[in-house]
């Protein structure tokens, strides 16, 4: 297999109009530039009829926003950004930092992302409850969430944070579990992913991973909402996501939901790559899983080839011999 060319899915990321959350049906695959984007939608999804291995579109080919607006191509300084409306700043700063790890700029230049990335902490508090979350910042943050940048994916959790007014605390988890519990669909799937950017935060991670699993392994809930207890333990980020995303890719009855575990567990999300090494060995062991169909399979093959970069045929043998001899390393 050709791990260059290996195609995983994109992270689409949930809509929130005040008071309440709208989900236009849209295509991630159809933004090209931020000009031309309409909005994100949590419908993006929706199946094409070719089947999870046919959806999967490579994160490092996500749209990169440009403007020509000389305020976001410069490097402007404290001051400058400082004179800007909040708006305008987190605008300014999250174009600047996509275009510099989108791979055709700058992207080796690791201390100038560092810097701009330092300028989107330095501001977040202050942009708290000031940020209108519109087409613009959802764009944007979609864009940083598919990006190669670890700093970045970061960066726009909080900007999404600080855009969604909620402060890091307990009683934001609170309100966001009952939302969960909502039989209002839009605001529970809402809550499910917003639950997943306060973990990430630290802010009652075990519980917060605690609250998505129970959503994913309830199978009296919704396709949709499965799929979105996935993305929310994708974006906590920690080691203790990585068994029930193993478990939602055998076991999910939904091809979506099992190629979304997939796809969280090999290269979307906030996990690291060294924890995404952890789920190599139980991959291997589903590789040889009689009970799996052909779909599952080739996701778990590409899950492989993209956590350890290996181009190996799509057979378990070759895989476990490659985890025998690469055991020590």
């Amino acid at each position: 297999m050709d791990v260059d060319r290996l195609n995983l899915p994109e992270r689409q990321v949930p809509e929130r109009e005040l008071p309440r959350q709208r989900l236009p049906a849209a295509s991630l695959r159809r933004l090209h530039f931020v000009a031309m984007m309409g909005g994100i939608g949590l419908a993006l999804l929706v199946s094409s009829g070719a089947g999870p291995v046919a959806l999967w579109g490579k994160i490092s080919s996500s749209p990169s926003p440009h403007s020509n607006s000389p305020l976001t191509s410069a490097d402007l300084s404290d001051h400058d950004l400082d004179r800007q409306r909040p708006q305008k700043q987190a605008e300014i700063l999250l174009e600047r930092a996509v275009s510099r790890s989108d791979g055709t700029t700058a992207q080796s230049d690791d201390q100038t992302n560092a810097q701009t990335e330092a300028q989107i902490e330095a501001r977040i508090d202050a942009w708290r409850g000031q940020l209108k979350w519109d087409s613009q910042l959802g764009d944007l943050t979609t864009v940083a969430l598919n990006s190669n940048d670890q700093r970045l994916r970061a960066s726009a959790v909080e900007v999404q944070l600080a855009a969604y007014g909620l402060s890091k605390s307990e009683s934001s988890v609170d309100a966001l579990v009952r939302q969960a519990n909502s039989r209002d669909h839009a605001q529970k799937i809402w809550a499910l992913w917003t639950l997943g950017l306060l973990g990430n935060r630290g802010v009652q991670t075990d519980r917060v991973v605690q609250v998505l699993t129970a959503h994913l392994k309830d199978s009296g809930r919704d396709e949709d909402a499965r799929r979105w207890a996935v993305e929310g333990l994708a974006l906590v980020g920690t080691t203790t996501t990585i068994a029930p995303l193993l478990d939602a890719m055998r076991n999910d009855p939904s091809a979506m939901v099992r190629e979304r575990a997939a796809c969280s567990l090999a290269e979307s999300g906030m996990l690291s790559h060294d924890q995404r090494l952890i789920a190599v060995p139980q991959l291997i062991n589903y590789s040889s899983d009689p009970t799996l169909d052909a779909q599952t399979h080739a996701l778990v093959f590409q899950a492989l080839a993209a956590i350890t970069k290996q181009h190996l045929p799509n057979d378990s043998a070759a895989w476990r011999n490659w985890s025998e001899n690469n055991s020590g390393n």
